[in-house]
């Protein structure tokens, strides 16, 4: 395996860009997760410190994106929303798909969308699975979310890993529910970085601490942990260092996989 991210597919392996921004190359498709491409500076309320570790130009073809939500420009900005909408597929929730029109499909959660593998495996299903964005007694907007609707993804296939992107997720109460669901998953991509807003929810995390994220991994028996969007932004109140440390408080640094951003992390 290459350790670079390049137009070149690995055979099942993972790599955060910065920011959310994740790609995944599973069943010889490449999806990418909340896509951020511009560059550093301000974004309304929130600030970009660091641009990603790779252009849209260097991934290549993809298979899919992945939007977890389409309202915070963190998770999806201007150069992203391109991208994400020039691909061959946009998998997102119900109300952020409305907003942002075809070609996007609208998964409500528990559904499925199943694309066709390259690599003569089959299909790979993915299907949506739900997040709370912010504390569970948060404030809720007029469709029931707190602070927005965003979507999880669980991705699935014969022969492959069980992999789960938690997407702005800040409940464990959520986690608990899809482990009842769908048992144990062969790999986690968790938001972790303690997003905190002042103006939002009393500054209380908008996304999983370091301590909660170990919790997530106990509860969905995850053998690998990758990481995501825990820094190059200004409002995250927790880092890699704290990760690293929650993971071993937790007896857990043997699952947590961290690389530099760009390079490769299999997920077998």
């Amino acid at each position: 395996m290459t350790s670079r991210i390049g137009p070149a597919r690995q055979a099942c392996a993972v790599t955060v860009l910065g920011g959310p921004t994740t790609v995944i190359d599973i069943g010889g498709l490449r999806l990418v997760a909340d896509p951020t491409f511009d560059g550093p500076g301000p974004k309304g309320y929130l600030t970009k410190l660091d641009g990603p570790a790779a252009s849209e130009g260097d991934l290549g073809a993809v298979g899919a994106a992945l939007v977890s939500h389409d309202l915070h420009p963190d998770n999806l900005d201007e150069r992203g929303r391109a991208f994400a909408l020039a691909a061959p597929v946009l998998l997102t929730g119900p109300v952020s798909a409305r907003r942002l029109g075809p070609p996007a499909v609208g998964l409500a959660p528990w559904t499925t969308h199943v694309l066709s593998r390259p690599d003569g495996g089959g299909s790979l299903s993915i299907q949506a699975v739900p997040a709370v964005h912010g504390p569970e007694d948060g404030d809720r907007d007029e469709d029931g979310h707190v602070n927005c609707e965003v979507t999880g993804f669980l991705l699935s296939g014969t022969d492959l890993p069980t992999v789960y992107v938690s997407g702005d997720n800040a409940s464990l109460g959520v986690v608990a529910e899809m482990a009842r669901r769908v048992g144990r998953v062969d790999a986690a991509v968790l938001f972790v970085g303690a997003a905190r807003v002042p103006a939002k929810e009393r500054g209380r995390p908008l996304t999983l601490t370091g301590e909660r994220a170990c919790a997530a991994a106990a509860v969905l028996g995850a053998p690998v942990v990758v990481p995501a969007h825990y820094d190059g932004w200004a409002h995250f109140s927790e880092g890699r260092a704290e990760i690293e440390r929650a993971f071993d408080d937790a007896g857990l640094a043997s699952v947590l996989r961290l690389a530099d951003h760009g390079e490769w992390i299999s997920l077998r």
